[in-house]
Protein backbone atom coordinates (compact mmCIF):
# COMPACT_ATOMS: atom_id res chain seq x y z
CA UNK A 1 0.00 0.00 0.00
CA UNK A 2 1.33 3.45 -0.89
CA UNK A 3 2.25 5.82 1.93
CA UNK A 4 -0.05 8.77 2.59
CA UNK A 5 1.44 11.56 0.45
CA UNK A 6 -0.83 14.13 2.13
CA UNK A 7 0.53 13.30 5.57
CA UNK A 8 4.12 13.08 4.32
CA UNK A 9 3.97 16.53 2.74
CA UNK A 10 2.35 17.99 5.87
CA UNK A 11 5.11 16.55 8.06
CA UNK A 12 7.75 17.97 5.72
CA UNK A 13 6.12 21.41 5.78
CA UNK A 14 5.59 21.37 2.01
CA UNK A 15 2.78 23.52 0.62
CA UNK A 16 -0.04 21.54 -0.97
CA UNK A 17 -3.02 22.95 -2.83
CA UNK A 18 -6.40 21.25 -3.11
CA UNK A 19 -10.07 22.00 -3.57
CA UNK A 20 -13.43 21.16 -2.06
CA UNK A 21 -15.55 18.64 -3.93
CA UNK A 22 -19.13 19.56 -3.10
CA UNK A 23 -21.12 18.77 -6.23
CA UNK A 24 -19.47 16.32 -8.65
CA UNK A 25 -20.17 12.87 -7.30
CA UNK A 26 -18.50 10.71 -9.93
CA UNK A 27 -15.15 9.38 -8.65
CA UNK A 28 -13.66 10.19 -12.06
CA UNK A 29 -13.49 13.85 -11.01
CA UNK A 30 -10.36 12.87 -9.05
CA UNK A 31 -8.52 12.05 -12.28
CA UNK A 32 -9.41 15.51 -13.61
CA UNK A 33 -8.28 17.30 -10.44
CA UNK A 34 -5.03 15.36 -10.37
CA UNK A 35 -4.41 16.14 -14.04
CA UNK A 36 -4.99 19.83 -13.25
CA UNK A 37 -2.03 19.68 -10.88
CA UNK A 38 -3.80 19.76 -7.53
CA UNK A 39 -2.26 17.91 -4.59
CA UNK A 40 -5.47 16.67 -2.96
CA UNK A 41 -9.27 16.73 -3.10
CA UNK A 42 -11.43 17.37 -0.05
CA UNK A 43 -14.92 15.87 -0.11
CA UNK A 44 -17.56 17.58 2.00
CA UNK A 45 -20.08 15.27 3.66
CA UNK A 46 -21.24 17.91 6.16
CA UNK A 47 -22.89 20.29 3.71
CA UNK A 48 -23.14 18.17 0.54
CA UNK A 49 -25.24 15.16 -0.48
CA UNK A 50 -22.44 12.59 -0.77
CA UNK A 51 -23.30 9.09 0.43
CA UNK A 52 -20.94 6.63 2.11
CA UNK A 53 -21.05 4.47 -1.03
CA UNK A 54 -19.89 7.35 -3.23
CA UNK A 55 -17.11 8.33 -0.82
CA UNK A 56 -15.97 4.70 -0.55
CA UNK A 57 -15.72 4.52 -4.36
CA UNK A 58 -13.79 7.79 -4.40
CA UNK A 59 -11.42 6.50 -1.73
CA UNK A 60 -10.71 3.38 -3.79
CA UNK A 61 -9.84 5.41 -6.87
CA UNK A 62 -7.84 7.92 -4.82
CA UNK A 63 -5.63 5.14 -3.48
CA UNK A 64 -5.18 3.68 -6.96
CA UNK A 65 -4.22 7.09 -8.35
CA UNK A 66 -2.05 7.91 -5.32
CA UNK A 67 -4.03 11.16 -5.18
CA UNK A 68 -4.91 12.03 -1.57
CA UNK A 69 -8.57 12.23 -0.62
CA UNK A 70 -9.60 14.20 2.46
CA UNK A 71 -13.13 13.85 3.83
CA UNK A 72 -15.09 16.12 6.13
CA UNK A 73 -17.63 13.93 7.95
CA UNK A 74 -20.97 15.33 9.08
CA UNK A 75 -19.77 15.00 12.66
CA UNK A 76 -16.57 13.99 14.41
CA UNK A 77 -17.94 10.99 16.26
CA UNK A 78 -17.02 7.31 16.46
CA UNK A 79 -19.67 6.22 13.95
CA UNK A 80 -18.51 8.47 11.11
CA UNK A 81 -14.79 8.20 11.80
CA UNK A 82 -14.89 4.40 11.97
CA UNK A 83 -16.94 4.03 8.78
CA UNK A 84 -14.77 6.42 6.78
CA UNK A 85 -11.48 4.91 7.90
CA UNK A 86 -12.72 1.37 7.25
CA UNK A 87 -13.83 2.50 3.77
CA UNK A 88 -10.20 3.36 3.07
CA UNK A 89 -10.24 7.11 3.74
CA UNK A 90 -6.93 8.19 5.23
CA UNK A 91 -7.43 11.91 5.86
CA UNK A 92 -10.17 13.45 8.01
CA UNK A 93 -11.16 17.12 8.24
CA UNK A 94 -13.32 17.15 11.35
CA UNK A 95 -15.85 19.97 11.93
CA UNK A 96 -17.00 21.72 15.11
CA UNK A 97 -14.19 20.74 17.48
CA UNK A 98 -14.96 23.01 20.43
CA UNK A 99 -13.03 21.47 23.34
CA UNK A 100 -9.85 19.49 23.99
CA UNK A 101 -12.06 16.66 25.20
CA UNK A 102 -13.74 16.51 21.78
CA UNK A 103 -10.35 16.68 20.07
CA UNK A 104 -9.08 13.80 22.22
CA UNK A 105 -12.14 11.72 21.38
CA UNK A 106 -11.65 12.34 17.64
CA UNK A 107 -7.98 11.38 17.89
CA UNK A 108 -8.80 8.23 19.86
CA UNK A 109 -11.43 7.10 17.34
CA UNK A 110 -8.96 7.56 14.48
CA UNK A 111 -6.13 5.39 15.82
CA UNK A 112 -5.70 1.89 17.15
CA UNK A 113 -4.18 1.04 20.53
CA UNK A 114 -1.92 2.09 22.12
CA UNK A 115 -2.53 5.51 20.56
CA UNK A 116 -6.32 5.33 20.56
CA UNK A 117 -9.42 3.17 20.59
CA UNK A 118 -10.27 2.74 16.90
CA UNK A 119 -12.60 -0.19 16.36
CA UNK A 120 -10.88 -3.25 14.92
CA UNK A 121 -12.20 -4.71 11.68
CA UNK A 122 -10.31 -7.61 10.12
CA UNK A 123 -9.86 -6.84 6.45
CA UNK A 124 -11.56 -4.65 3.85
CA UNK A 125 -10.83 -1.56 1.79
CA UNK A 126 -8.66 -0.23 4.61
CA UNK A 127 -6.30 -3.22 4.19
CA UNK A 128 -6.76 -3.56 0.40
CA UNK A 129 -8.58 -6.80 1.32
CA UNK A 130 -5.33 -8.32 2.53
CA UNK A 131 -5.10 -10.14 5.85
CA UNK A 132 -2.24 -8.62 7.80
CA UNK A 133 -0.75 -9.44 11.21
CA UNK A 134 -2.66 -7.27 13.69
CA UNK A 135 0.38 -5.49 15.04
CA UNK A 136 1.65 -4.64 11.55
CA UNK A 137 -1.76 -3.43 10.42
CA UNK A 138 -2.34 -1.28 13.51
CA UNK A 139 1.07 0.38 13.39
CA UNK A 140 0.82 1.11 9.66
CA UNK A 141 -2.72 2.48 9.93
CA UNK A 142 -1.81 4.71 12.88
CA UNK A 143 1.12 6.15 10.94
CA UNK A 144 -0.99 6.70 7.82
CA UNK A 145 -4.02 8.56 9.18
CA UNK A 146 -4.05 12.37 9.20
CA UNK A 147 -6.58 14.34 11.28
CA UNK A 148 -7.38 18.04 10.98
CA UNK A 149 -9.52 19.73 13.64
CA UNK A 150 -11.77 22.61 12.61
CA UNK A 151 -12.23 25.37 15.19
CA UNK A 152 -15.47 27.18 14.43
CA UNK A 153 -16.61 28.93 17.61
CA UNK A 154 -15.68 31.37 20.35
CA UNK A 155 -15.74 28.44 22.73
CA UNK A 156 -13.05 26.64 20.72
CA UNK A 157 -10.76 29.66 20.72
CA UNK A 158 -11.17 30.06 24.48
CA UNK A 159 -9.42 26.68 24.73
CA UNK A 160 -7.25 26.97 21.63
CA UNK A 161 -3.96 26.08 23.30
CA UNK A 162 -5.44 22.99 24.95
CA UNK A 163 -6.94 21.77 21.67
CA UNK A 164 -3.67 22.37 19.84
CA UNK A 165 -1.82 20.30 22.44
CA UNK A 166 -3.93 17.15 21.94
CA UNK A 167 -1.83 14.23 20.62
CA UNK A 168 -3.24 12.69 17.44
CA UNK A 169 -4.55 15.98 16.07
CA UNK A 170 -2.20 16.61 13.15
CA UNK A 171 -3.43 19.96 11.82
CA UNK A 172 -5.62 22.87 12.81
CA UNK A 173 -7.89 25.12 10.79
CA UNK A 174 -10.80 27.48 11.18
CA UNK A 175 -14.26 27.24 9.68
CA UNK A 176 -14.41 30.89 8.63
CA UNK A 177 -18.12 31.26 7.92
CA UNK A 178 -19.35 29.42 10.99
CA UNK A 179 -16.75 31.16 13.15
CA UNK A 180 -17.80 34.58 11.82
CA UNK A 181 -21.43 33.68 12.47
CA UNK A 182 -20.66 32.54 16.01
CA UNK A 183 -18.68 35.70 16.72
CA UNK A 184 -21.47 37.90 15.36
CA UNK A 185 -19.43 39.47 12.54
CA UNK A 186 -20.69 37.55 9.51
CA UNK A 187 -21.41 39.93 6.64
CA UNK A 188 -20.10 42.99 8.50
CA UNK A 189 -17.02 45.17 7.91
CA UNK A 190 -15.49 43.56 11.01
CA UNK A 191 -15.55 40.06 9.52
CA UNK A 192 -12.18 40.11 7.75
CA UNK A 193 -10.08 41.66 10.54
CA UNK A 194 -11.70 39.46 13.18
CA UNK A 195 -11.09 36.30 11.16
CA UNK A 196 -7.53 37.38 10.33
CA UNK A 197 -6.83 37.78 14.04
CA UNK A 198 -8.23 34.32 14.79
CA UNK A 199 -6.14 32.86 11.96
CA UNK A 200 -3.01 34.40 13.48
CA UNK A 201 -3.86 33.01 16.89
CA UNK A 202 -4.42 29.56 15.42
CA UNK A 203 -1.10 29.63 13.54
CA UNK A 204 0.75 30.59 16.71
CA UNK A 205 -0.84 27.74 18.66
CA UNK A 206 -0.14 25.28 15.86
CA UNK A 207 3.53 26.28 15.72
CA UNK A 208 3.85 25.99 19.49
CA UNK A 209 2.56 22.41 19.45
CA UNK A 210 4.06 21.20 16.17
CA UNK A 211 0.82 21.02 14.18
CA UNK A 212 0.29 21.80 10.51
CA UNK A 213 -2.06 24.62 9.51
CA UNK A 214 -4.82 24.25 6.91
CA UNK A 215 -6.70 27.21 5.47
CA UNK A 216 -9.21 27.81 2.70
CA UNK A 217 -9.57 30.70 0.29
CA UNK A 218 -11.28 31.54 -2.99
CA UNK A 219 -8.67 33.66 -4.76
CA UNK A 220 -5.08 33.46 -5.93
CA UNK A 221 -4.20 36.40 -3.72
CA UNK A 222 -5.87 34.57 -0.84
CA UNK A 223 -3.66 31.53 -1.48
CA UNK A 224 -0.59 33.77 -1.24
CA UNK A 225 -1.90 35.32 1.98
CA UNK A 226 -2.58 31.95 3.60
CA UNK A 227 0.88 30.65 2.72
CA UNK A 228 2.52 33.83 4.02
CA UNK A 229 0.52 33.40 7.24
CA UNK A 230 1.95 29.92 7.74
CA UNK A 231 -0.56 27.54 6.17
CA UNK A 232 0.91 24.62 4.27
CA UNK A 233 -2.41 22.93 3.45
CA UNK A 234 -4.42 25.35 1.30
CA UNK A 235 -7.87 24.63 -0.08
CA UNK A 236 -8.78 26.75 -3.09
CA UNK A 237 -12.52 27.22 -3.73
CA UNK A 238 -14.63 24.22 -4.80
CA UNK A 239 -15.68 22.32 -7.89
CA UNK A 240 -19.03 24.16 -7.89
CA UNK A 241 -17.47 27.61 -7.45
CA UNK A 242 -14.84 27.10 -10.15
CA UNK A 243 -17.43 25.84 -12.63
CA UNK A 244 -19.91 28.62 -11.90
CA UNK A 245 -17.30 31.39 -11.97
CA UNK A 246 -15.66 30.04 -15.12
CA UNK A 247 -18.91 29.82 -17.05
CA UNK A 248 -20.17 33.15 -15.66
CA UNK A 249 -17.01 34.93 -16.83
CA UNK A 250 -17.30 33.33 -20.26
CA UNK A 251 -20.98 34.23 -20.64
CA UNK A 252 -20.37 37.81 -19.49
CA UNK A 253 -17.57 38.23 -22.02
CA UNK A 254 -19.55 36.74 -24.89
CA UNK A 255 -22.61 38.88 -24.14
CA UNK A 256 -20.49 41.97 -23.75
Amino acid sequence: MNPNAYRARAEQGRVQIGTWVTMIRTPAVLTLLQAAGLDFARVDMEHSPFSMETVADMATLARALDFPLVVRPPEGNREWITRLLDAGVWNLHVPQVDTPEQAAEVAACARYAPLGERGMYGFGPHTMYRTLPPGEHMAAANARVHVTAMLESRRAFERLDEIAAVPGIDALTIGPTDLAQNLGVLGTPAQKPVLDEHRRRLVEAARKHGKAVAMLTDSVEGVREMIALGATIVNYASDAAVLRNGYAALVAEVRR
